[in-house]
Formats: structure tokens, C-alpha cells, sequence
């Protein structure tokens, strides 16, 4: 006698027939659950859109044609997000919501990012995948490495590996008819350049109905370390070390406003605004309305780096005004001061651009950073499109005519193009390098630049029987080379004593020499007495002391110590 099956037995046998018919399925078909979550490997017709953070950024699109090429060989779309009104609290309100784009360059803000835990570690990535980003940075590579503590890499990019230094920026810098009116003088010194500015403003009051202004600074916003700050330790023969002057050979670093040297080049300062030499808007005024005072032709003189003020010179080029653009020149406190505009710190490492802890795309972001280090992509980043932006002639790339016209005369160029948008801060050959064939990597080679210059530049270069404007700065070999790289692209950790004092230091110069520098010159002294008293009472040694051991700790860990 058969005995029936219970229902549940029955049910048993029904769900083991229904997974056994699922796997033959998955099985058949290979889309088990192991290849559901697979990823599509990125592509032009289907691409990913990766989020991208600079902190130098601007508004912008990644649609130009140079963009549109990027993604067609990397299937990588870039969506582009920048500190609105300079915001400099956009890192910090990243960690406090735990919300970050895929990559993020963060400039001197990235230890705050390491220490909350929001980059990842790039060293197996590098050594599994980084083919171009070893093969640029060679051994170059240890430069990368965070710290002696932590000798891990976040980050990549932001400078070239091998530079070339054909010109200068950052320097003193005068018009070139103030130079043709007064007989081409010879100016080295802060009491030269003085005098240049003050005989030629006597002579020449207005400018195009328009009042003239012997000297504009932009001390406003936080181009007051360029216009204000770096300009002083430059005037002082220091490196560009930004807040610091350092030793190159025993690493001791010093808060430079503590420097003698540097109360004499804001006492001259404060001299100038004195005398109405010095343009009262210095410290209130927008950087629109400082570009827009050069553009007009009536700012005599300038003490910037060249990319801050690049707009306003070619304004004033399509504006037929080529004598009005600038010369820059060695101007130094006195005859015993090298100007150090032509330094060769090394590629510096620190800042870069860091993968996000959270991205879902950290693979494809970092094999797209190491393609932005290949030949190909730097050829592309630089030059543009073959037969759009350059041709090859005999052999060689050469810039078409107008691109190469609007590269130096439209302010715009860059952006609509994207020749030359997609450089900094990403990895870079740099200026110096060559390709497989043994061309310069960027079309900016000394011949260039030279080829480059306005007619007025030349006309003045001429008088002075040079060929470049470098011709009259200390060398680059009489310079050498630094031990250190730069101080101020340091990875300062986020809350250390350095950090904290530092930033109360920074703010309070800001603030106290501004005032010293409008202030009645009677005062001055006393002024920048107190200055120091409230540096000293802040403990600034201590930050001397934190510093000295930064610097000396980055010569052991780039070997560059003995």
C-alpha cells in the first residue's frame, strides 16, 4: 500500500526544483549574481561621470573639444564643482557631511581629508595599475609620500615633474612705457623702482583721461599672499616658500614675518601709500575691478604672479595698448639681495588630486589620473587636436596660426578650447619634458615664448641687449637646486600645534600689517612692534620648531638630506 505524500513534503520538493531549474538558468545564461554586480567597463557611448573638486577651480563645463576627446579615449566624463566666492570652508563642510565628490583637490586642506578618513590610499593601485604615473614621476616618486609617520601616496599631480624655467612670475613688475619715457634705466632695487614710478607719475598724472595709479596691490581677499606677503620675502632674496624662509641646508625654518628684512619692505610700503604712490584701493578692492584698472592701462606697476594678472595683459594687447603691458624685473631691498624669481625647487609633491573614501568608482577614477600621466593625454592636454589646434609639419607638432594667436591674446582660449584647461592640477610632464620623439611635451619652449612676446616687449628687450626677460635675473644654475621643494605645499596634519598657530599667525599679519601699511609712518614701528609681541605671545617659536622638523623630515624622506 502506497502511502501519500504530505503536503509539506510536496512544498520541500517543489522550492528544491525551482532553485535547481534558477541555477541550470544562471548557469546557461552567465548572469549568476557574481556577474550582476559586475560593473560596464566605461566607454564614450556609455560613460561615467566622475565629480571633481578643485579648489582652484571656476565655473565650467567638461563639454569643449579637448574635454569631448578625453572622454571618447577614457570613457570618463568630469563634472566639474569649485569654492563659490572663494569659499575656503568647502574641505571642512565636505568632512562635516561625510559628502564628497569622487576626486578632490584640495590644495594645503588635504591633511584635513587624510585625517578624517575621506582619501584613500593610492600605493597598490599604483603599483598594480600606475604604469604612466610611475614612468612620469620615476624616482621622483618618494615626493608623493605624506610623511615620514604616514609614507603613504593620496595624491596625484599638480606640478610638473621637469621644468624649465625660460620665465618668471611673481615679480616686481612696470609698464613697459615707463621704462621707454625714462631711457631705459637700470632697475634692481626697491629706492630704483621707487623712483622709476615717481618721475613718471609726475610727468604723466593721467593716463587716457584717467587717473594714474603708480602701484596696485590686491590685498582683499586671499591674494593678499601673492600681491602682499610673497612679494616681500621675493624683495628679501627669499625662495618661494610661502609664510616661511628656510634654510636649504640645515632644513631650520622661521615664521619670515619675524624677519628684519620684512618690516623694511612694508615700512616702504607704508612710505609709498604715504607719498600717493600706492593705490588707496589695495586692500578693499574686487578682483574684477583690480584686473579691470590694469586692463584700462593705467596702473603703472604690479607685484603678482603672471596667471593672476594674465587677463587684464591680454586685454590690453586686443586693445592696441602693447606698451602698457609689463616688464618683470629682479627688484630686490638692495644690492646685497639675489632675486630668487628662477629657483629650481624640484618637483615638489605634496598637493595633488585625492580619490574619494566614498567614490563607488575609485578604480576607474585612478585609471583615469593615470592616463591623464600618458604621452597621449599629455600631448592632448597641451597642444589640443591634431588638425584642429596643431599640425604636424616636417615631422613636428606646430601650433596653427590662430590658436596660437588667441593662446597669448584671448583670455578666453583656454576655456572654449580646453588646450591647456586640463594641465594643472592634474599629473604634468611638465615644461621641461620630451616625448618618445624627443619633442617638447607643451608648445611653450623658450623659442615660443621668446616668439611670443609683444612688439613692445621686443622693442625694450632690444634696448637692453637681451633676448628674454630672464636675461637679467640671477640664473637658474647660479640658484641651484633646492633640497626642500617649496614649504608652503607642505601636508600640514589637520589640529597639530603647527597647524593652529600658523593659521592665528596668518591671520593676524594679514590684519596688523595691512594697518601698518596705511597706517601714519610715525607710527610704524611701534605698529609692527606690537605685531611681534603678539606673534611671540601666540608662541610662534613653537611653530618655528614644528616647521624646522616638517622641512628636515622631508630632505630624509626625498634622500636629500646629506
Amino acid at each position: 500500500m502506497k502511502r501519500k505524500l504530505s503536503n509539506w513534503a510536496l512544498f520541500l520538493i517543489f522550492l528544491l526544483g525551482f532553485f535547481v531549474l534558477a541555477a541550470c538558468s544562471d548557469s546557461e545564461t552567465g548572469q549568476g549574481d557574481d556577474q550582476s554586480d559586475k560593473k560596464e567597463e566605461p566607454s564614450a557611448e556609455d560613460p561615467i561621470t566622475l565629480s571633481f573638486f578643485s579648489a582652484d577651480g571656476t565655473e565650467k563645463e567638461f563639454n569643449d573639444p579637448v574635454a569631448q576627446k578625453i572622454t571618447e579615449e577614457t570613457g570618463i566624463k568630469l563634472e566639474l564643482d569649485y569654492p563659490v566666492g572663494g569659499n575656503d570652508e568647502a574641505i571642512p563642510l565636505m568632512i562635516a557631511s561625510g559628502d564628497y565628490p569622487d576626486l578632490i583637490f584640495a590644495k594645503g586642506d588635504i591633511g584635513k581629508l587624510i585625517e578624517a578618513g575621506g582619501v584613500i590610499k593610492l600605493d597598490d593601485l599604483i603599483e598594480e595599475k600606475g604604469e604612466n604615473l610611475k614612468a612620469m614621476y620615476g624616482d621622483q616618486i618618494n615626493r608623493l609620500r605624506n610623511s615620514i609617520e604616514d609614507p603613504s601616496i593620496y595624491t596625484v599631480g599638480t606640478y610638473g615633474v621637469e621644468n624649465a624655467y625660460w620665465e618668471t612670475s611673481g615679480t616686481f613688475q612696470i609698464q613697459l612705457d615707463v621704462l621707454r619715457e625714462l631711457g631705459y634705466p637700470e632697475i634692481k632695487t626697491l629706492e630704483d623702482f621707487e623712483a622709476a614710478l615717481t618721475e613718471y607719475y609726475e610727468k604723466y598724472p593721467e593716463i587716457d583721461g584717467q587717473k594714474t595709479i603708480p602701484l596696485s596691490l590686491l590685498g582683499s581677499d586671499w591674494r593678499w599672499l601673492i600681491t602682499v606677503g610673497d612679494p616681500a620675502g621675493f624683495a628679501a632674496g627669499l625662495a618661494g616658500d610661502g609664510q616661511w624662509a628656510v634654510d636649504d641646508e640645515t632644513g631650520e625654518a622661521t615664521y619670515k614675518f619675524l624677519l628684519p628684512e620684512l618690516k623694511e619692505y612694508f615700512k616702504w610700503l607704508n612710505g609709498l601709500n604715504a607719498k600717493g604712490l600706492l593705490d588707496p584701493e589695495s586692500f578693499t578692492q574686487t578682483y574684477d575691478t583690480y584686473i579691470s584698472k590694469l586692463s584700462s592701462g593705467r596702473v603703472l606697476s604690479v607685484a603678482d604672479q603672471n596667471w593672476d594678472f594674465a587677463d587684464a595683459d591680454k586685454a590690453l594687447v586686443a586693445d592696441g595698448k602693447e606698451w602698457r603691458t609689463y616688464a618683470p624685473l629682479p627688484v630686490t631691498l638692495g644690492e646685497g639681495y639675489k632675486s630668487q624669481s628662477l629657483k629650481n625647487y624640484g618637483f615638489s609633491g605634496g598637493w595633488g588630486i585625492a580619490i574619494s573614501s566614498t567614490s563607488e568608482y575609485q578604480e576607474e577614477a585612478f585609471e583615469f589620473l593615470d592616463w591623464m600621466a600618458s604621452e597621449e593625454a599629455q600631448i592632448l592636454v597641451n597642444w589640443g587636436i591634431e588638425g584642429e589646434n596643431y599640425d604636424i609639419v616636417d615631422g613636428k607638432r606646430v601650433m596653427q596660426e590662430d590658436d596660437r594667436e588667441r593662446m597669448n591674446n584671448d583670455k578666453d582660449y583656454s576655456k572654449e578650447t580646453g588646450v591647456g584647461y586640463y594641465i594643472y592640477p592634474f599629473p604634468q610632464w611638465g615644461n621641461g619634458a620630451v616625448d618618445s620623439t624627443g619633442q617638447p611635451i607643451t608648445p611653450n619652449s623658450e623659442e615660443q615664448i621668446i616668439e611670443n612676446f609683444n612688439t613692445a616687449e621686443k622693442e625694450v628687450l632690444e634696448e637692453y641687449e637681451m633676448e628674454n626677460w630672464i636675461d637679467c635675473f640671477p640664473s637658474t644654475e647660479e640658484l641651484g637646486i633646492s633640497k626642500h621643494g617649496q614649504a608652503f605645499n607642505y601636508t600640514i596634519p589637520a589640529g597639530s600645534d603647527l597647524q593652529i598657530i600658523q593659521q592665528k599667525a596668518d591671520d593676524l599679519t594679514e590684519q596688523r600689517i595691512t594697518q601698518a601699511i596705511l597706517g601714519d609712518p610715525a607710527d610704524f614701528d611701534k605698529a609692527w612692534d606690537d605685531m611681534i609681541a603678539e606673534l611671540e605671545a601666540m608662541n610662534i617659536s613653537k611653530a618655528n620648531e614644528e616647521m624646522t622638523k616638517m622641512v628636515q623630515d622631508t630632505m630624509e624622506l626625498w634622500g636629500t638630506n646629506e
